[in-house]
């Protein structure tokens, strides 16, 4: 049987690794081993602000929804949404947000319909 030399199949290896590493600083961007551990923890990282992005905007509707509501004299934020949920409203916090952000005459108009 003939030899077979495994050089391409490694470096292609370590050419992908040092690939996915372009731009971190120090040994992180041209060492394997520790390009493979920087990898490693750039997924955990990721994978955990993946879920963390969600959290941080449902806080900015939140902080935007309230910040209309009181700008117009209208009740908290804790209870527009306890009438929303009575009423059975399918508006959701995003779109509130966005309609208090961009067009801030409707929401208000919507919320006092709304609030009766």
């Amino acid at each position: 049987m003939a030899r077979v030399k495994r050089g391409t199949i490694s470096l292609k290896r370590r050419r992908n690794v040092l690939k996915q590493v372009k731009g971190y600083r120090f040994g992180r961007s041209t060492k394997e081993r520790m390009a493979r551990e920087a990898i490693a923890h750039a997924g955990t990282h990721a994978f955990r602000d993946r879920r963390n992005k969600k959290r941080t905007f449902r806080q900015l509707w939140m902080i935007r929804i309230n910040a209309a509501l009181r700008e117009n004299s209208l009740p908290s934020y804790s209870k527009f949404i306890g009438i929303l949920k009575t009423k059975k409203s399918t508006l959701d916090r995003k779109s509130l947000a966005a309609l208090a952000k961009d067009h801030p005459e409707a929401f208000v108009r919507m919320a006092k319909h709304i609030t009766g």
